[in-house]
């Protein structure tokens, strides 16, 4: 009997708003990946660097505007025709319209620079995240990955890491500790998701 060691590639799409180092590591890592590949970077500003660092990647970088988003459905049918296995948010900004998470159920993953439910929801990304956090003498923070639903980081939590605060951190060295967690374990458990997705 054969076995058949060749399956088809899993295909991730990322979406980012921003310089996209979280998109260029989780490019990265699934180019040493046989199973899986990012094939796309979706990016509302033109003038983002995640496209620039995905056109060097060799990924298409696209960008579209809140009507291609909210209106015409022009991103939900490039996305069914891409048919993505996952679709990650790696700092992408703007809420996910109900269209695409209907058509793409339990497949849109976003991460959370803290602990969920805590400095969850609008306005709270970013900077703005961990200033909020030293401000509070919180003794510690971390990430949430989480699936994604109509409201801002409300959605089913996937996996949490977490990092100590010392009284010397400020909302920079938090933002480092953060990063490490996300370069670290972002990439691993869109790995696990799509190897479940296969079982």
């Amino acid at each position: 009997m054969s076995n058949p060691t060749h399956t088809l590639q899993k295909k991730i799409v990322v979406f980012a708003s921003g310089s996209g180092t979280n998109a260029e590591n989780i490019i990265k890592f699934f180019q040493k990946q046989p199973n899986a590949s990012v094939v796309a970077v979706f990016s509302n500003k033109r003038s983002a660097k995640v496209l620039k660092r995905a056109h060097d990647l060799n990924v298409k970088a696209l960008h579209f505007d809140r009507d291609a988003l909210y209106n015409s459905y022009d991103v939900l049918h490039i996305l069914e025709d891409i048919n993505p296995d996952l679709i990650v948010l790696a700092g992408f900004m703007w809420i996910f319209p109900e269209d695409i998470l209907k058509r793409f159920p339990n497949k849109i993953v976003n991460i959370h620079p803290a602990l969920l439910p805590k400095y969850g929801g609008k306005g709270m990304y970013g900077m703005h995240v961990h200033e909020a956090i030293i401000q509070n003498k919180e003794k510690e923070s971390g990430i949430s990955i989480h699936y994604v639903n109509e409201n801002y980081d409300e959605g089913e939590i996937i996996f949490q890491a977490k990092t100590d605060i010392s009284e010397e951190d400020t909302p920079e060295s938090l933002a480092e500790k953060i990063h490490k967690l996300e370069y670290k374990h972002f990439p691993e458990i869109l790995q696990q998701l799509l190897q479940k997705k296969s079982q």
